[in-house]
């Protein structure tokens, strides 16, 4: 069967079960207004879905701004602040880790939110975006202290919610194998597809997240991700969600 088909079946289950299920888009590492960023808001723009961008907020630009003001349908989130790694040598990388007190990595975040209301107005959303996809467990709670609503991550969110009113909706499928740091292929990336349907229907209960990075894209990736837009973006039973909608809705049920 191929990834396609098994995605159809999903699709079909989630149908006899009277259930939709809700896919959104996010992509990492904004901090400029690059080709690679002209390419990637030529693609949301063709295929008229909503994106999510996560922005560098220590490297953000003016020029960056300029251009995404003149792009509707994106949402902004902090992508942590300067995107550096912290990690002890021979560990993952890791910016929000566990090494540096936590008033100092709270200071720097709240140093840029500043930044992005500063340069993004209300485009930008109060949700963090980990760089790498890690943050230390001790350092959520008090993201709400600070004036963030919402956690983006990577993988199966935590079923206990860690505080109320917190919002947290992650990513599931990621375009980029980073062991080579190329495409991850059709295949692959269709299985998580699957794989994170299946998932959500039966055990999660959580919207999916198709996960991009345009400044470490080859050209297989971005093939694939304006083919994926274009099947997707017509298939029925599928629900494609703004980030604002996502975390507000969650939001007011919390």
């Amino acid at each position: 069967m191929s990834s396609w088909a098994a995605i159809d079946e999903e699709l079909a289950r989630w149908r006899d079960a009277g259930r939709t299920p809700t896919l959104w888009w996010r992509d990492d590492d904004a901090v400029d207004a690059t080709p690679a960023l002209e390419r990637l808001l030529a693609l949301q723009r063709t295929h008229g879905v909503p994106l999510a961008l996560a922005v560098v907020p220590a490297g953000a630009t003016p020029a960056l701004a300029a251009r995404l003001s003149q792009a509707p349908g994106i949402d902004l989130l902090q992508h942590g602040y300067a995107h550096t790694n912290h990690a002890p040598a021979g560990e993952k990388k890791a910016e929000l880790g566990p090494e540096r007190p936590a008033m100092l990595v709270l200071g720097e975040l709240g140093t840029g939110w500043l930044a992005l209301e500063r340069l993004f107005g209300p485009s930008a959303l109060p949700v963090l975006v980990p760089p790498w996809n890690r943050i230390a467990p001790g350092l959520v709670p008090a993201l709400l202290e600070i004036g963030f609503r919402g956690l983006s991550t990577f993988g199966i969110r935590p079923r206990s919610r860690v505080v109320s009113g917190w919002v947290q909706v992650n990513t599931h499928i990621d375009l980029i194998d980073w062991r080579t740091r190329r495409f991850a292929g059709t295949e692959s990336v269709l299985g998580d597809f699957a794989r994170a349907l299946a998932s959500a229907r039966t055990e999660a209960d959580e919207p999916l997240g198709l996960l991009s990075h345009h400044l470490a894209m080859d050209e297989a990736a971005w093939d694939f991700l304006n083919s994926f837009w274009e099947k997707v973006g017509g298939m029925p039973g599928l629900e494609i969600a703004a980030a604002n909608s996502l975390f507000a809705a969650r939001e007011a049920q919390a």
